[in-house]
């Protein structure tokens, strides 16, 4: 009689949670304004929008760079752009000892795969994914070839993946197979062929990015296989061309995300969707037409809000209150903490904290004292954000500050008024950063006003 009731209480009692699944999906080029959720009325982002009605929308979450490769590595690594392994595209690689967000979960057991734009490392290097961590590999390994959404070959880890289009320099003559639609239907593969055991995908698509290539060559850099919905807009054709490009690209979450529901797997997973920088100015785009920096100075290649500031959503069902917006201050370097608490996996030492308690009602969320960046293309850039204070400064100009919570968009330079907090900022922006030969940083001090 004892046996059977102890029999009974055991098939009773629910069985251990599985460890959730982790999916990042990570925009090329997607302003913090492009989204319906962040305020965009033109172009319409209807699954977006509902991933951010479903989660936690947050309003002030940071890249790790206004370009793709430092911000990439920032996400993986979980280390700000002062301390980073790549700091800027295309000169460095991660190294073997490099620990990623990847290989800490593949070693706790999770199947791993990166989809769409890596960046970090190209072929023959220890850069490449399959040494970074990830089980499965599909998609474009540099960044000038993630420019061309017609290539004529994708990479399946250092494998040539042939397509059917015929392209020379980036710029593809015969266009049958549009490279997002192939990365989308492998994200889905993955996960399907994964979904009775826990996984990270980090998936990159490359929309909206331009192929810069094309645009020197015909003048049409957003390639995109129609313009609809928005064809009979009185819009210039390269706007009808990106919005289109953003639709698209929320239509493969959104069909992505019926897969997970259709897979009974929503409730066990959390999903990020952020971007990696802010958005371009490239492909005969203009940033203001939609204004896709949202209220902010600025747009890729700037240290100014507009170029660093991005959308973030997490949906994670149970953990994260359900349309929620949040004003939590988080950056890139706080995901890979992050994850790894979602998933009982100890974190190495990083510039990041976890940004978990901000997704409930949670009232003890860590704070950042600072957020550091730097950028090298075009001469060297530093910026800081401290509290509510925001500064920047280019190689032999002033530091300029600005109180973003009264200025925002970042139009007054308030250095004058407070060189309390400028000489605080000084001294982050000094000490902030490791010296590095591939990415010096010329600056010491801020010339005299």
């Amino acid at each position: 009689m004892r046996t059977a009731l102890l029999i009974l209480l055991l098939l009773a009692s629910p069985a251990a949670a599985a460890p959730p699944n982790v999916v990042v999906i990570l925009a090329d080029d997607l302003g913090w304004g492009d989204l319906g959720c962040y305020g965009q009325t033109r172009i319409k982002t209807p699954h977006l929008d509902k991933l951010a009605a479903d989660g936690v929308r947050f309003t002030q979450a940071y890249a790790g760079s206004t370009v793709c490769g430092p911000s990439r590595c920032s996400l993986l690594t979980g280390l700000h752009c002062g301390h980073a392994r790549v700091r800027g595209n295309g000169r460095t690689t991660l190294l073997p000892q490099d620990v990623t967000l990847a290989k800490l979960l593949q070693q706790a057991g999770y199947a791993t795969a990166n989809v769409g734009k890596w960046g970090l490392g190209d072929v023959g290097s220890t850069g490449v994914p399959s040494k970074q961590g990830f089980d499965h590999f599909f998609g474009y390994l540099n960044h000038g070839h993630a420019h061309n959404y017609y290539p004529d070959h994708l990479w399946k880890h250092e494998t040539k993946v042939p397509l059917r289009n015929v392209q020379t320099g980036g710029v593809a003559s015969v266009r049958v197979d549009y490279a997002p639609d192939l990365i989308r239907d492998d994200a889905i593969r993955f996960m399907t062929e994964n979904k009775a055991k826990p996984f990270f995908l980090y998936w990159c698509p490359v929309q909206p990015h331009a192929n810069n290539e094309r645009q020197k060559a015909d003048g049409k850099g957003s390639e995109v296989p129609s313009d609809a919905p928005y064809t009979n807009e009185s819009w210039p054709q390269a706007e009808k061309d990106k919005a289109a490009n953003i639709t698209r690209l929320d239509a493969d979450v959104g069909m992505f995300l019926a897969k997970l529901d259709e897979l009974r797997l929503t409730k066990n997973t959390l999903v990020l969707f952020t971007s990696d920088n802010g958005p371009h100015k490239e492909a005969g785009n203009d940033p203001e037409f939609f204004k896709s920096s949202g209220p902010f100075q600025g747009f890729k290649r700037s240290l100014h809000d507009g170029g660093i500031r991005v959308p973030a959503i997490i949906r994670w069902p149970g953990k994260a209150t359900p349309g929620k917006v949040s004003d939590h201050v988080w950056a890139f370097c706080d995901v890979l903490r992050t994850v790894c608490e979602v998933a009982g996996v100890a974190p190495p030492l990083t510039d990041g904290i976890s940004v978990l308690p901000s997704l409930d009602d949670c009232c003890f969320q860590q704070k950042h004292e600072f957020l550091y960046w730097e950028f090298h293309e075009g001469g060297s850039q530093q910026a800081v954000r401290h509290g509510d204070w925001k500064a920047v400064r280019r190689w032999g100009q002033p530091l300029r500050l600005f109180d973003l919570k009264a200025d925002p968009g970042e139009a007054t330079d308030v250095a004058n008024q407070h060189p309390d907090v400028v000489k605080r900022i000084e001294a982050y922006l000094t000490t902030a950063r490791t010296e590095n030969p591939d990415w010096p940083m010329p600056l010491v001090r801020s010339p005299k006003r």
